[in-house]
């Protein structure tokens, strides 16, 4: 069963006069979307529809409405944030310890060990996307290799550039 509507009077004779004074298309739509329900019955999905919005944002207009006509109501909280999150930020940072020691000494980090040692923590499986944004948020970053061999050497490379043929031919 749902909820009952409860339809404040004042926040109806509020939105009639928005309607009647307003010339703003936004501050418009934040005064229908109480007015359809209180008025004429409309559901949020009749509502919406009346104002080309999804069903989602009719109460996100009232409650901007309601904001607007009682300034000591307590605010909308913003949108995003990590709603999912399985370890908060310090315990990621006490988890990623062992490994940080060992990439500050130069070592090569595999993320299979670092997603083995998350899913045990955890108690469920954890996917690699996971184990990457964990080391994203902390700043980590995949270190792509040099664009040259460590045993290269530019003296030989040039001579054979020098002595090399001009055409090679299948042969």
């Amino acid at each position: 069963m749902t909820r009952p509507r409860t339809i404040d009077t004042h926040l109806v004779e509020k939105a009639q006069q928005i309607v009647k004074h307003t010339k703003d298309a936004d501050e418009l739509r934040q005064a229908l979307s109480v007015l359809l329900p209180a008025k004429l019955n409309a559901s949020l999905e009749q509502t919406a529809e009346v104002l080309g919005v999804g069903r989602a944002t009719v109460p996100r207009f009232q409650a901007r409405l309601r904001q607007r006509t009682f300034p000591g109501m307590p605010t909308l909280k913003p949108w995003g944030g990590r709603r999912r999150s399985l370890l908060s930020a310090a315990e990621e940072q006490e988890f990623l310890k062992p490994w940080a020691e060992q990439a500050s000494t130069g070592g090569v980090l595999v993320l299979s060990p670092i997603r083995a040692a998350l899913s045990q923590r955890m108690g469920q499986p954890v996917a690699a996307s996971v184990v990457y944004r964990l080391l994203a948020r902390h700043g980590w970053r995949k270190v792509a290799p040099d664009t040259r061999h460590p045993k290269s050497d530019p003296k030989v490379q040039e001579d054979w550039k020098k002595n090399s043929r001009k055409r090679w031919l299948p042969g």
